[in-house]
């Protein structure tokens, strides 16, 4: 099973700013759609439908995450786009949407994603250890540390988003 080793900011704004500046220089966008299929306090189990913008290629992927905070299990993997919409339609569930931009700063990928259902922002970034991930000394910019904050969590956000919707 794959170590996911990553840590989040919450993130005040898009760094437009450093966009122009050619500080971040933008990777790729992708419109991603992701639900739920079962949660509990350390696992999830999701689907998850991803545009990319530019090319409008369409990639669904199933993934089980194990684990809390900085390091968590994952196991991802391709689903069909007719077993994806399956499992949704079983589901009945309203999936949470963003916009992911992925792109290079100071030598690492950050995965900006800026949500459409609430004001949320976030910014991520992989790391190859645990050591690196807890060295890693992150600019103003970025915004609080929400690595190990569950409220921010995209499972909670996801609950919160079928609450409204009961």
């Amino acid at each position: 099973m794959a170590l996911e080793i990553e840590r989040k900011f919450l993130l005040a704004e898009f760094p437009d700013s450093l966009v122009r500046e050619g500080a971040i220089v933008s990777v790729k966008e992708q419109r991603i759609e992701q639900t739920y299929l079962a949660i509990d306090d350390t696992q999830e189990l999701r689907v998850r439908k991803i545009k990319d913008l530019a090319s409008g290629e369409l990639e669904f992927t199933h993934t089980f995450k194990n684990g809390n905070g900085l390091v968590r299990e994952e196991i991802e993997y391709s689903i069909s786009e007719s077993l994806y919409e399956q499992l949704m339609k079983a589901s009945g569930a309203i999936p949470l949407t963003k916009v992911r931009t992925t792109a290079e700063w100071g030598g690492m990928t950050v995965e900006i994603d800026t949500y459409d259902q609430l004001e949320l922002r976030v910014l991520e970034i992989e790391f190859d250890s645990e050591e690196a991930a807890t060295r890693f000394q992150a600019p103003d910019w970025f915004g609080p540390d929400i690595s190990s904050t569950k409220q921010y969590s995209n499972k909670t956000v996801w609950k919160k988003l079928q609450e409204r919707a009961d």
